[in-house]
């Protein structure tokens, strides 16, 4: 390319960057009116990554998928669900190693990954009506989902599945994620009586490159295995954690950063004797963060912490509570080191009644990512869920695949008081929409009795929306008892993003004469 072609684009490029700027900037000098405010739209694309379900033979696995009925949309629009690709970019099978994802009965293609199937595990008929399907055994892959026009706002995947035996026995859900670049997992493991991995999506046309970093409590475990890891075009890989370290550590903060493309990550925890879950990225690193929704009957809570920067960060802890803030007795605050895993025991912290933990900064605000371990049951009978810090409710945020006896909805207001509205909506084979409100005291935590449609026949979603008052945090745990154990799994409610901020913009080629 000549320079006058490069200058050429050049000045092309900085026309464009002028016009726009002159377009979303304030009023000019001579007194034009300022533009008008970026109006609130709903998104018209969405797509979702839900992981591979579980790697055992006796898993019964269910997806719940929903979106809420949303102003303003596109009249038309469709969404589903469909497999990807179970073979790894050069057609060997090595799932089991922790290197690749399952061989698939399609064409070994060197080039890329196809979809196993055109079939799609499920296609929404309407918003507002939740649609489910199912599946069973190891073979189970990874689904890519896509929605646009009206089904695009808000739409929400959950992906349920109960083991009755073995490593991970009980309950395990994880909300489908959008596809991003960077994650942070506090709460994984590489100890002798767990399996970890870390479920690695690439929804592309173009292979994603990966690198896994693991941080335990003496700081970064010094290993190349995790570097330049490739997951191939529509493709999935599960990474097992024992395989990119020989250090056996109880506790772990795990971060998946992408070089090139972009995945839905995952962390599937699965112990030998106390159960498993999915561990959900954390929020973003930040000074201040909530962790809402810690079952009353928890029987030991675990506070996993880490701070990516290069300063320590010292941490005031606090329980929300039905009557406020209190102090954890003997965890009044916690001190993590940069760099390095830190956890905090804080045993059966709620004491029969609904809690979420609150951490802000003593003095210097630090960011920090953390996650909570959670516990229920006693000897034999235990199982473990994972709560990470997550963000806010804010206008709006989803939670499918519900029922009437085994859902319990945790509220959280950690600032101000807030007044919250919750729907529930139709059911995935009958039942009446309804809705409630709900006041949350300041620095309060409820177990709110969640609304359940009259009539309601099969699952059915709550859409959780933020009417006035302070942030909401909000968590909902799904319960369901198995040979005596009490399986449990929980999901935090961020916001379903389903609204986007779209300024209203014009062209003002004058100001290139000024």
């Amino acid at each position: 390319m000549n320079r006058t072609t490069l200058s050429l684009i050049a000045a092309t490029t900085a026309l464009a960057a002028v016009t726009a700027f002159a377009a979303l900037d304030g009023p000019s000098a001579s007194g034009a009116a300022a533009p008008e405010a970026a109006a609130y739209l709903p998104v018209e694309r969405t797509s979702l990554l839900c992981p591979a379900p579980s790697i055992s033979d006796i898993a019964d696995t269910s997806y719940t998928s929903f979106t809420p009925v949303t102003q303003g949309t596109a009249s038309s629009g469709k969404a589903q669900l469909q497999a990807v690709d179970e073979q790894s970019g050069d057609g060997t099978d090595n799932s089991q190693t922790g290197k690749g994802s399952k061989n698939s009965k399609n064409s070994k293609n060197s080039k890329g990954a196809k979809k196993t199937s055109d079939t799609p595990l499920l296609t929404p008929k309407a918003p507002g009506t939740p649609v489910t399907g199912d599946s069973s055994g190891a073979d189970t892959p990874a689904l890519i989902g896509t929605a646009d026009g009206r089904f695009a706002p808000g739409w929400t995947v959950q992906e349920t599945t109960e083991v009755a035996a073995g490593t991970g026995r009980g309950l395990q859900g994880v909300t489908c994620t959008e596809a991003d670049t960077d994650f942070w997992f506090p709460g994984a493991s590489t100890a002798a009586s767990r399996t970890d991995y870390v479920h690695l999506t690439n929804p592309d046309d173009s292979a994603a490159v990966v690198d896994i970093e693991l941080y335990g409590k003496d700081g970064a475990l010094k290993s190349s295995l995790g570097e330049n890891l490739t997951v191939p075009p529509h493709a999935s890989k599960p990474i097992l954690l024992s395989t990119l370290t020989d250090q056996r550590q109880p506790d772990l903060t795990v971060h998946v950063s992408v070089r090139s493309g972009r995945v839905g990550a995952s962390v599937q925890a699965l112990d030998d004797k106390v159960g498993g879950d999915w561990l959900a990225a954390a929020a973003d690193p930040a000074g201040s963060l909530v962790l809402p929704g810690i079952p009353k009957d928890a029987t030991d809570v675990r506070l996993i912490a880490f701070t990516p920067g290069g300063d320590d960060a010292d941490l005031k802890v606090r329980l929300a509570s039905p009557d406020g803030l209190i102090t954890p007795a003997g965890s009044e605050t916690l001190h993590v080191k940069s760099g390095m895993t830190t956890t905090a025991d804080l045993g059966a912290v709620t004491r029969g009644e609904a809690g979420s933990l609150v951490l802000t900064p003593t003095d210097q605000s630090v960011p920090v990512v953390a996650a909570l371990q959670v516990v229920r049951g006693k000897g034999d009978k235990q199982e473990t869920a994972f709560i990470p810090a997550t963000a806010p409710v804010g206008t709006r945020a989803t939670s499918a695949d519900n029922s009437a006896n085994g859902t319990t909805l945790a509220l959280t207001a950690p600032t101000a008081t807030a007044t919250v509205k919750v729907t529930a909506s139709a059911g995935s084979e009958g039942g009446t929409p309804t809705t409630k409100t709900y006041t949350i005291k300041s620095g309060t935590t409820e177990d709110v009795p969640a609304p359940v449609p009259a009539g309601l026949q099969g699952t059915y979603a709550l859409t959780v929306e933020a009417v006035s008052g302070g942030p909401v945090y909000a968590s909902r745990t799904l319960s369901a008892t198995e040979s005596g154990i009490p399986g449990f799994t929980i999901q935090t409610l961020p916001s379903d993003r389903g609204m986007v901020a779209v300024p209203k913009t014009t062209q003002d080629l004058s100001v290139l004469q000024k």
